[in-house]
């Protein structure tokens, strides 16, 4: 799994400008009311890049986002769980992805990732392979997005993705 197959998987699920005021991440003040609506476009939100014209977003401009601020999110890891932190990094926000990781590989979740969480990481993949990491990594996943109270609104498209990189951990196995 190189940057450019887990960017093409992750624009799969990201899609066009949308521009929906229930969407917290499309203002940018990150709550419904709070700054100005501008989006969100192959997943970068208002909420995050405020000062960046969302809507006139290029994919290339997207695509040099995501490998500055999302792929090196940790540091070591097989590619298949590498993806997965990718993918929930872009969707939830860095913080959560880790805290995910880090509760799946059974450390602190603080959303800070340094040696104790990559040793942990490192020992799961060593003693339960990488697999054991991925399902632990979903579960908890899913568990986040059942907690949000905008479940009801978004919860069909968050599951279809999650039913997705079900099937891409089945893959890249």
């Amino acid at each position: 799994m190189d940057f450019d197959t887990a960017f093409a998987r992750l624009v799969g699920h990201e899609g066009r400008y949308t521009a929906d005021p229930r969407d917290d991440g499309n203002w940018t003040g990150g709550r419904q009311g709070r700054g100005e609506l501008k989006g969100t476009k192959f997943g970068i939100a208002a909420n995050s890049y405020p000062h960046v014209d969302i809507k006139n977003l290029t994919l290339e401009q997207a695509k040099a986002i995501y490998r500055e601020d999302y792929w090196d999110v940790i540091g070591k890891a097989h590619p298949s769980v590498k993806f997965q932190v990718f993918d929930a990094a872009v969707n939830h926000g860095r913080g959560n992805a880790l805290r995910i990781l880090q509760r799946a590989v059974k450390v602190a979740d603080d959303g800070h990732w340094g040696p104790r969480s990559q040793a942990a990481l490192d020992g799961m993949q060593t003693l339960c392979g990488h697999n054991d990491v991925l399902l632990r990594f979903l579960a908890f996943r899913f568990k986040f997005w059942a907690s949000l109270a905008r479940f009801d609104t978004f919860g069909r498209g968050w599951t279809n993705r999650g039913a997705d990189n079900l099937l891409f951990a089945a893959e890249d196995n």
